[in-house]
């Protein structure tokens, strides 16, 4: 589904799956609940194809993006930007390309401003394809996550990142990625704020 979804990127700048964004997978086995890479999978796909040159892989999940930053730390086609919660899983991280650890009960104000600060130091390379996996383990009454954003926090985070990247005219896929809520409507609710904030862009 996600190398699919790259694909349609590449022809209408914008384009989601409705799974996807399992970044504790890595090389050699899953973790975390995360079977396969599918991120991984698909930025090889299109970087083995000649599809793309320089990938972003933007990881707002609440927990690290550890497989990814494993399976490219020698890949300079790909750039792996991780911002997570610091307690949070894995205890052990791995080192990505750039790393922003957060403090526990962060809520909507700090992490907006933090997200828009270190996506001005990513908008000074050329990326030429972004993986963006969006993850909602952050919301405040996520059962694994350790942050205290909004509903409507997590809609301003995932329109600015859709945004920034579509007013470039850079071809962006989104994932999912983690979502644990106590409640599974909301759940529901929460993961179809990304494609509602790209359906907006199109």
């Amino acid at each position: 589904g996600t190398v699919l979804a790259s694909k349609l990127a590449l022809q209408n700048r914008l384009s989601c799956n409705t799974a996807g964004g399992s970044h504790h997978a890595s090389y050699d086995g899953g973790a975390g609940y995360c079977v396969f890479n599918d991120v991984a999978v698909a930025s090889h796909y299109l970087l083995n194809r000649g599809l793309a040159n320089k990938i972003l892989i933007v990881d707002l999940d609440v927990h690290q993006g550890n497989g990814n930053s494993q399976i490219f730390k020698d890949n300079r086609s790909v750039f792996t930007f991780s911002m997570h919660s610091k307690s949070n899983y894995p205890a052990k991280k791995s080192s990505s390309d750039l790393d922003v650890e957060l403090e526990d009960n962060l809520e909507d104000d700090a992490y907006i401003k933090t997200l828009k600060h270190y996506l001005k130091e990513l908008n000074q390379e050329n990326f030429d394809f972004i993986f963006y996996i969006a993850g909602v383990d952050i919301h405040f009454n996520d059962r694994l996550g350790k942050l205290k954003i909004s509903d409507e926090g997590i809609r301003e985070r995932d329109e600015i990142v859709t945004e920034n990247f579509f007013s470039k005219g850079v071809p962006l896929c989104g994932v999912l990625g983690g979502g644990y809520n106590k409640d599974f409507d909301k759940l529901v609710e929460l993961h179809s704020i990304l494609h509602q904030s790209c359906a907006k862009l199109l």
